[in-house]
């Protein structure tokens, strides 16, 4: 946990905006060669902060590691998303598609408090509900990469692992072409 607070302190947090102008219930920043953004010019991935300009700090090699270990993607993660959910915070059902190939996972860590995270196929069809607890690790690959997937709530206090309370997510991918 130590590893990924000094990484974000390198990278502050900032709420961002939607294309419209909503701004998000999360704060967010970012790890690694690449950082997933999202202002008033749309989503994409880009090489700096956007408050900052400054690069994004590297991935911390413990994500690097667990990327090696779980996404069986042969190429290394590029980028690693980080959202902090504080109580209210949620995320709308959404498939990530702003990657260049989706033959590539998406692998998420679970840090601090409990999500209800909320799963259904890529196209319509029923969700359904799954709690992500401190240290679980969620794969979407193969025929669930698209899957539409959202954070319904978060159990406020369940752990005490993040500073000021709330979840982390990080989410590593691989955005550009290997």
């Amino acid at each position: 946990m130590r590893t990924v607070m000094d990484a974000i302190s390198a990278a502050p947090l900032y709420r961002p905006v939607t294309p419209g102008g909503k701004a998000f219930s999360v704060e967010m920043t970012n790890f690694g060669p690449l950082g997933w953004v999202s202002d008033r010019s749309g989503y994409r991935y880009q090489a700096f902060h956007p408050l900052t300009r400054q690069p994004w700090p590297p991935m911390p090699a413990v994500l690097e590691e667990l990327w090696d270990r779980y996404s069986g993607a042969g190429s290394p993660a590029d980028a690693c998303l980080v959202n902090l959910y504080r109580a209210g915070a949620r995320m709308g059902l959404h498939q990530d598609r702003d990657e260049a190939d989706f033959s590539f996972p998406v692998l998420s860590v679970s840090l601090g408090d409990t999500a209800i995270f909320r799963i259904g196929p890529p196209e319509t069809g029923r969700t359904q509900s799954v709690r992500l607890a401190s240290g679980d690790i969620c794969v979407l690959a193969g025929a669930a990469r698209l899957a539409r997937h959202g954070v319904d709530r978060i159990l406020s206090g369940s752990s005490r692992l993040v500073p000021g309370g709330g979840r982390l997510n990080l989410t590593l991918r691989r955005a550009r072409l290997a």
